[in-house]
């Protein structure tokens, strides 16, 4: 399953780039994250509570940064699991300069199986996107008022 989008930040593209980086700033922004704790170096154990449809669980799994190219682009590696079944994917954040606002494409891919893979691609699909995009609301306002410069 492809999700893509593209995501305006009223901030610089340093500021963005912190905060996309920043774990309790993630926990805060991410919907249905209970955990995001550090295990190495841009490796997290993260705990996600999420429902689709009449499928509704807890997710436990790894997140990992990687290939980072410093304020322009990194590669998100996810991969957990729960009783309504895992999910494994990967996505590319690129960030560009729009005057003084910050442009945040993402690109990503996923695979889901178990009983969450019986609820359908489609609506999968619409949730996914529905998600992120209120993770990147939700990041944008945390990136606006992160204060200081960038």
């Amino acid at each position: 399953m492809k999700i893509e989008g593209a995501y305006t930040f009223e901030a610089p593209r340093e500021r963005v780039w912190k905060v996309l980086l920043d774990p309790d700033t993630l926990q805060r922004c991410m919907p249905g994250c209970e955990k995001l704790e550090a295990i190495g170096p841009d490796q997290y154990e993260a705990t996600l509570k999420i429902g689709v449809a009449a499928v509704k669980g807890t997710y436990m799994g790894k997140v990992a940064i990687a290939d980072k190219e410093p304020p322009a682009r990194y590669r998100l590696l996810v991969e957990g699991s729960g009783a309504p079944g895992w999910v494994k994917g990967e996505a590319v954040m690129e960030l560009a300069d729009q005057g003084d606002k910050t442009l945040v494409t993402m690109t990503a891919d996923a695979q889901v199986g178990g009983l969450i893979a019986g609820v359908g691609q489609r609506l999968i699909g619409g949730v996914a996107k529905m998600m992120a995009g209120d993770f990147f609301k939700r990041l944008a306002e945390a990136a606006k008022f992160s204060g200081g410069a960038a």
